[in-house]
């Protein structure tokens, strides 16, 4: 099934990477510098790859709506370990994201926050645990997300009010929803339950 693919070294090269690539970083994006040849290379061979990654395990989902490719595990393996603390970021990123684009006049413009905003939506959750955001928290939610392209922080210093980050859509495959607005609730009620453990906070969840 990968004659044609294995015929040309150059093929095989650019096979390997988009395919490595995308096992270690979940998702890949037409508009991400870094990722979109990788993106574009994978939707033109899709069923190669589909093929490759059905051995796998992993079901290859390729939204153009969005320009997100995503592997989805078949088999509840190789699924990335999220602690509560990490649920409850990537839960604010979900939310922030609907809103923001609910906001923009065009699906191609980004989704962009300031850190501040991720700051509010947190501390409105009044978690007994840990009431307020520390720098650690800020730059652990950067680092995680960004390495799986879920955002981008535009500005170095991440734990400035006004640091500028980029929310992808990729950050609405990680759990889709048909409908948008009962992603938006079921959103809000996944975080208002995690506002309510003050024990256990760190515990290790999917």
């Amino acid at each position: 099934m990968f004659e044609e693919i294995s015929e040309s070294s150059t093929q095989k090269e650019k096979f390997r990477t988009a395919a490595n690539k995308l096992l270690n970083q979940c998702f890949l994006l037409r508009k991400k510098e870094d990722t979109k040849k990788d993106y574009t290379y994978i939707r033109e061979n899709r069923d190669q790859f589909r093929n490759l990654f059905d051995l796998l395990g992993y079901e290859l989902k390729i939204n153009e709506d969005q320009g997100v490719i995503a592997l989805v595990s078949q088999y509840d393996t190789g699924r990335l370990q999220l602690n509560k603390a990490d649920s409850v970021m990537l839960l604010i990123l979900r939310l922030l994201y609907i809103e923001k684009r609910k906001e923009l006049s065009s699906s191609y413009e980004d989704v962009t926050v300031i850190m501040e905003e991720v700051r509010e939506k947190y501390n409105l959750l009044k978690i007994r645990s840990k009431p307020v955001m520390d720098k650690g928290m800020e730059r652990r939610m950067v680092s995680l997300f960004r390495k799986y392209n879920i955002i981008l922080n535009l500005d170095s210093d991440i734990t400035q009010a006004d640091a500028r980050i980029i929310i992808y859509p990729s950050v609405m495959m990680a759990v889709p929803v048909e409908n948008i607005n009962e992603y938006y609730e079921l959103t809000e009620k996944k975080l208002k339950e995690y506002a309510g453990e003050a024990a256990g906070y760190g515990d290790e969840e999917e």
